[in-house]
């Protein structure tokens, strides 16, 4: 429904994991009738534009309603939204109490390269794996790596062997070998290692296995508003019109401490 993709999830007991890529220009591409279709499946519209539609005396008024509702279509705000809202009233209704069920606003960050992407789905896909509730990414419940390898992952973006629209950085089988050897790497009680070989991958985004590794155990204690090369912050906080943005001091003193949480 959403002008928003799916590259990544993870659905946890408490809490779920989501990386998306947002895609403003489909909606744009989208006409009034599309955009008025696809709200007209979340939410109810006016009456009146779902009677008259695009009927000449009504035309402005319909109009401002696509205008309104694409933007929505094109918001994080409203995709989370759309997620969060019947969950808290399907889990109130099932404990039978009313309330506040989300401790807050929903916590986001921008990824603002291939390589930040690419870690930021490894650690969510992995998720279940180093909370121990799975042994393998394929036996991983409600998670996309799982979905893919079962074949459900059509709603997904796509990897560049499998898609010609906008895709994932990397080929599907490039993936699943960096899941594969970051897990057996990464994971505390998981023995082995696929290959002692560096996987192409690794070279293609210009890092190492170790860095891989120190960046994605940061990721426990980061809560910074963006992830990526020193360049991409930098080119950021330019963007933002900020002369500083947390992170930046991690690539420029690679030997600071890292916080950890139990």
């Amino acid at each position: 429904m959403f002008a928003i993709d799916v590259c990544a999830y993870a659905v946890m007991s408490n809490h779920y994991h989501l990386v998306v890529r947002l895609a403003p220009e489909k909606a744009r591409a989208w006409g009034e009738a599309e955009v008025l279709g696809r709200w007209g499946q979340i939410f109810e519209i006016p009456p009146a534009v779902e009677r008259f539609g695009g009927s000449l005396p009504f035309r402005d008024g319909v109009c401002d309603w696509a205008s309104l509702y694409r933007e929505r279509l094109s918001s994080l705000s409203w995709f989370m939204r759309c997620i969060n809202e019947p969950l808290a009233r399907l889990s109130n209704r099932e404990d039978g109490c009313t309330g506040r069920f989300w401790e807050g606003r929903f916590k986001v960050q921008a990824l603002l390269d291939e390589k930040a992407l690419l870690r930021c789905m490894t650690y969510v896909d992995l998720n279940p794996i180093r909370a121990k509730l799975a042994k393998t990414p394929e036996t991983s419940m409600h998670t996309s790596l799982g979905a893919r390898i079962k074949g459900g992952g059509e709603s997904l973006l796509g990897f560049a062997d499998q898609s010609t629209a906008p895709v994932l950085p990397c080929s599907w089988q490039d993936y699943l070998e960096l899941e594969e050897w970051t897990g057996c790497e990464w994971h505390e009680g998981k023995h082995g290692r696929i290959d002692p070989a560096l996987p192409f991958i690794f070279e293609r985004l210009s890092t190492h296995e170790e860095e891989w590794l120190e960046d994605l155990n940061r990721m426990n204690s980061w809560h910074g508003r963006a992830l990526g090369s020193i360049e991409a912050l930098q080119a950021y906080c330019e963007h933002l019109g900020q002369r500083w943005m947390r992170g930046l001091e991690r690539h420029l003193n690679p030997n600071m401490p890292v916080a950890t949480q139990q």
